[in-house]
C-alpha cells in the first residue's frame, strides 16, 4: 500500500498545483467584481449569439445526405471481403505499406501536386478492370510499376511537413472538387499545424517543458504524416484513373491501403457519390492511426495519459476552427496584420467549428469528422467563406493566418516574465502587443517520417457500417465567441503558471490511464 501511495503522490501533487493555479487566476477576477461580472455577461451574450447564428445558418443549410442504396451496396461489398482471403501472404506487398521513398527526392517538373504522365511520352496504362484483388500481391505490369513509383515519389515529396501536406490537399481539391474529403483534410491539417506551432508560441511553453512539447509535437506530426501517407496516394490514383479513363483502384494494395477502401472507390467511380466516399475516408483514416498512434504505447505514456492532455478539454485546446469570415486575408506578405485591430466589424474574424471532448475514442473522432464535413459542405455561408479564406490565405502554421489582429508571427522582444494578460474576451487590450504565434518553419525543423507499421485494420462490415447511418448537422457550430474565451483561459493559465512553483512541469507525471472505450 505504501508503494502505491508513493507512486500516485507526485501526480496528485501536480494536479493540486494545476488546480491551485487555476484558482489563483479565478481569484484575480474575483478581486474585481465588476470586471468579473462584465466578463461573465459578455460570455453569456456571446454564447447566445453563437446559438442564434448557428440556427440562422442551419435554416439555409443543405447538409450532405448518404444514399441508402449506395450504403447497401457498400455493405454488401464489405461482407464479401470478410469471406475473401487476404490478398497475399503476411508480409507481402498487399498486406503491408511499402517504403514511402526518399525524403530528399527532388521536386518533379510538374506544378505543385499535379500528376504527371505514367510513362514517358504520355503512354497509357493497360486496363485490368476495377477488381481490387485481381492484381494483388505485387504482380504489376511495367507501366503500373512506373505509376506506383511516381505516386510514391510525389507522396514523399509532399509529405515533408504539415505546410506541404496542407497545400497538397488543397491543390487536389482545386483540381477535383468532387473529392470533398480533400478540402476537409486541408482545413483539419491547417488546425494540426496551428496546434504544432502553439507548442512554441506565447503560452504553452510556460506550461510544458521542452521535452514534453517535443513529445506532443511528435504525436501530432506522426498522425498528420501517417494520414497523408495513406490518403494522398488514393487521391492521386483517382486523378490518374480520370486521366486514363479507367479505374486503377486494383493498385491500392501497392500503397498499403486497407482493403476497406477499394469498394468505396469503386462505388465512387461508378456513381460519383462524394458523400459516401468522404465518410469512408473519414472512417478509414481514423482507423489507420488508431493502433499506430492513438494506442501506441509510447504516445499513450508520454502524451495521452498525461495531466496536460487530460486538461485539454478544460482549456479547450482540442478545438477545430473553420475560418469563414474574411479577416485581413492578404496578411501573408509581411506576417502581420493590423496591430490595433480587435476583430470587430465587418472585417473581423468569424469562426465555425467544434470541440472534441474525447480524442482517445475512435468513434468520437469519426463522428467529429462527419459533423465537420456536414458544417463545411452543408452550410452555404461557411463553405463560401472557407473558399475565400483558402484561396487568399496561404497556410504557414501561424494562427496569424486567420487572426492577424490577435497574433504576430514575429516575437516582439524577449518572452515576458511574469506574463501579463493581453487579451480579454478574445480581443486585444488597448496598447497590448499581440501574442507570438510562429510559422511552422520557425517553430519546428522538418524530420523524416518512419514508414507506418504493417497491417490492415478492416475485419468486419458490422463494425463500420453504423458510421454510415447518419450525417447530422450539429445544433451549434458558430465558434467565434467560444474561441475568444478559449484564448482567455489559456492565457490565464500561462499568467498564473509563474505563481505556483512546479506548474510548468505539471505534465511530467502520468495520471490514471484514459479509457479507450468507444
Amino acid at each position: 500500500m505504501a508503494r502505491i501511495m508513493n507512486r500516485w503522490r507526485p501526480a496528485a501533487a501536480m494536479a493540486w498545483r494545476a488546480c491551485t493555479a487555476t484558482a489563483a487566476g479565478a481569484l484575480r477576477l474575483l478581486r474585481l467584481p465588476a470586471e468579473a461580472t462584465a466578463y461573465a455577461a459578455a460570455y453569456a451574450v456571446g454564447k447566445w449569439h453563437a446559438i442564434a447564428a448557428s440556427h440562422a445558418m442551419a435554416a439555409a443549410a443543405s447538409p450532405p445526405v448518404l444514399n441508402p442504396a449506395a450504403i447497401a451496396a457498400l455493405a454488401a461489398a464489405l461482407r464479401k471481403l470478410e469471406r475473401a482471403p487476404q490478398p497475399g501472404p503476411p508480409g507481402s506487398a498487399a498486406n503491408q505499406p511499402l517504403p514511402a521513398g526518399l525524403w530528399d527526392t527532388e521536386a518533379a517538373d510538374s506544378p505543385l501536386g499535379v500528376p504527371q504522365a505514367a510513362m514517358p511520352g504520355g503512354g497509357e496504362l493497360p486496363g485490368h478492370g476495377s477488381d481490387s484483388a485481381g492484381m494483388a500481391g505485387g504482380c504489376w505490369s511495367a507501366a503500373e510499376q512506373a505509376l506506383i513509383g511516381r505516386i510514391r515519389e510525389e507522396t514523399a515529396r509532399m509529405n515533408r511537413n504539415n505546410v506541404t501536406r496542407t497545400a497538397a490537399y488543397y491543390a487536389v481539391y482545386v483540381r477535383r472538387p468532387e473529392l470533398h474529403w480533400a478540402l476537409l483534410a486541408h482545413l483539419v491539417s491547417r488546425n494540426g499545424g496551428w496546434n504544432m506551432t502553439d507548442l512554441q508560441a506565447e503560452w504553452i511553453p510556460r506550461l510544458l517543458s521542452a521535452s514534453k512539447r517535443e513529445d506532443v509535437f511528435a504525436f501530432l506530426e506522426r498522425a498528420n504524416a501517417l494520414i497523408f501517407g495513406d490518403a494522398y496516394p488514393q487521391l492521386l490514383l483517382y486523378e490518374y484513373s480520370m486521366k486514363h479513363g479507367r479505374p486503377l483502384f486494383h493498385l491500392l494494395p501497392a500503397f498499403g491501403v486497407s482493403r476497406f477502401m477499394a469498394p468505396a472507390w469503386e462505388r465512387f467511380w461508378a456513381s460519383r457519390e462524394s458523400v459516401l466516399l468522404t465518410v469512408a475516408l473519414i472512417v478509414n483514416e481514423q482507423h489507420f492511426i488508431e493502433d499506430r498512434v492513438v494506442r501506441n504505447p509510447y504516445f499513450r505514456k508520454r502524451v495521452i495519459d498525461t495531466l496536460f492532455f487530460s486538461m485539454q478539454s478544460f482549456l479547450q485546446l482540442n478545438a477545430v476552427v473553420i475560418p469563414y469570415g474574411n479577416s485581413n486575408c492578404n496578411s501573408n506578405s509581411d506576417g502581420d496584420g493590423d496591430a490595433n485591430g480587435n476583430g470587430e466589424g465587418p472585417d473581423g474574424i468569424r469562426l465555425a467549428g467544434l470541440i472534441i471532448e474525447r480524442f482517445a475514442s475512435i468513434s468520437e473522432r469519426i463522428e467529429f469528422g462527419k459533423r465537420l464535413y456536414a458544417i463545411l459542405f452543408g452550410v452555404p455561408s461557411v463553405y463560401e467563406g472557407v473558399r475565400t479564406f483558402t484561396r487568399e490565405v496561404r497556410h504557414t502554421g501561424s494562427r496569424a493566418d486567420f487572426a492577424p489582429q490577435l497574433f504576430s508571427r514575429i516575437r516582439q522582444g524577449l518572452p515576458e516574465r511574469p506574463y501579463n494578460a493581453r487579451l480579454q474576451g478574445g480581443k486585444l487590450k488597448p496598447g497590448a502587443e499581440r501574442p507570438y504565434s510562429p510559422a511552422l518553419a520557425a517553430a519546428w525543423p522538418d524530420r523524416p517520417v518512419a514508414p507506418p507499421e504493417p497491417g490492415d485494420w478492416f475485419k468486419r462490415a458490422a463494425e463500420v457500417m453504423p458510421y454510415f447511418e447518419r450525417l447530422p448537422l450539429p445544433d451549434t457550430f458558430e465558434l467565434t465567441n467560444e474561441y475568444g474565451f478559449l484564448l482567455d483561459k489559456l492565457e490565464l493559465a500561462a499568467e498564473a503558471s509563474h505563481r505556483v512553483e512546479g506548474l510548468e512541469r505539471l505534465d511530467d507525471s502520468p495520471i490514471t490511464p484514459t479509457s479507450i472505450v468507444d
